[in-house]
């Protein structure tokens, strides 16, 4: 009598085959059981980090908390932010596009991280189109050119008119080489047809410092930072960089119709996990974050940040992302900008 083992082998075949090619292919595939895709159904079965890639208390840094703290309540499950600074946001940004692709690890990028830094380091740990998987944008900012109280400028029209008349006799702050502060005032050179001498600082706060105290000309500010000063007629706003006003500011023309038709620039933050997460975890990730960013709770919180909530879907994200790659990969060529 054949004992139970030598019944079931003898018995199936078939069946031991289609195991053993299973095993294969998974292994010839770069997959391993614990790592195969889970059902989206039951995602998320355990905590998700998302990765801020500069310090805490930042624009990027409050925003991932937000989200983080509504998807915990959402899903019953922890959410982790993991700040991991360095190389304009590069480290951070790296570490999540190595991760395994399952949906648990997610970064909060920006546009220097995923549209700016591409064009202006030489070398880049990671390939920002093609290692990620687009969520949502999350929320735009607008930058504020503002002057000091004293600037003989009233508005933009005379600042560009003094600045045809004396080339590179006015200066323009930034929170350092690179930043979109600077390549907010780069663009502006280009679209103005004007000639401005950059002075880069290690901050924003620096900057801002030193227009307070008349040190330079102008800084293209975030909104966030310069607009406590605005308030208290500390600095003066001549335009705000979005392409409409903005009502916490709403005397203050856009730069477009202040006298540099077109001009657009809006710092931005996403969501991202990495290339290759199975396609209905993301799409349960940008539904759910989604509404998140439409509750009214949520919108008054980023609004009084400065910001404006950007929900979208995966497909609209990723278009939008290279629009901007390509916009500003000409501004930092044109600028002769690169970083090591």
């Amino acid at each position: 009598m054949k004992n139970e083992w030598q019944t079931e082998c003898s018995g199936a075949p078939s069946r031991r085959k289609f195991v053993m090619a299973a095993t294969a292919a998974m292994l010839l595939g770069g997959v391993v059981p614990s790592a195969m895709a889970e059902d989206a159904s039951s995602f998320p079965s355990k905590p998700i980090t998302i990765m801020v890639p500069f310090s805490a208390g930042g624009t990027t840094d409050i925003l991932a908390r937000l989200i983080g703290q509504k998807l915990t309540e959402r899903w019953k499950v922890a959410v982790v932010v993991d700040n991991k600074l360095g190389a304009g946001g590069n480290i951070g940004s790296a570490q999540v596009a190595r991760s395994t692709p399952d949906g648990y690890t997610l970064v909060m990028g920006t546009i220097g991280t995923h549209a700016i830094n591409p064009s202006l380091y030489a070398s880049m740990p990671y390939d920002a189109l093609k290692d990620f998987a687009p969520i949502t944008r999350t929320a735009m900012v607008p930058n504020v050119l503002v002057v000091n109280p004293a600037s003989p400028f009233n508005n933009v029209k005379e600042m560009i008119d003094y600045a045809k008349a004396n080339p590179g006799k006015l200066t323009f702050g930034s929170s350092g080489h690179g930043s979109t502060l600077q390549l907010s005032g780069e663009l502006f050179k280009m679209m103005a047809q004007v000639d401005m001498v950059h002075v880069p600082y290690k901050g924003s706060s620096p900057a801002v410092a030193d227009l307070l105290g008349n040190q330079i000309t102008m800084i293209f500010d975030n909104m966030p930072s310069s607009l406590p000063h605005v308030k208290a007629g500390k600095l003066k706003a001549l335009g705000v960089t979005s392409s409409t006003r903005v009502s916490q500011l709403p005397d203050a023309p856009t730069l477009s119709e202040a006298g540099v038709p077109g001009y657009e620039v809006m710092s931005w933050f996403g969501l991202w996990a990495p290339a290759k997460t199975p396609q209905p975890i993301v799409e349960k990730l940008n539904h759910a974050i989604v509404e998140i960013l439409k509750s009214p709770e949520v919108q008054q919180k980023i609004s009084e940040q400065g910001a404006v909530p950007t929900p979208e879907t995966p497909a609209e994200f990723d278009r939008f992302i290279r629009a901007e790659t390509d916009k500003w990969s000409k501004v930092v060529k044109a600028a002769k900008l690169q970083a090591m």
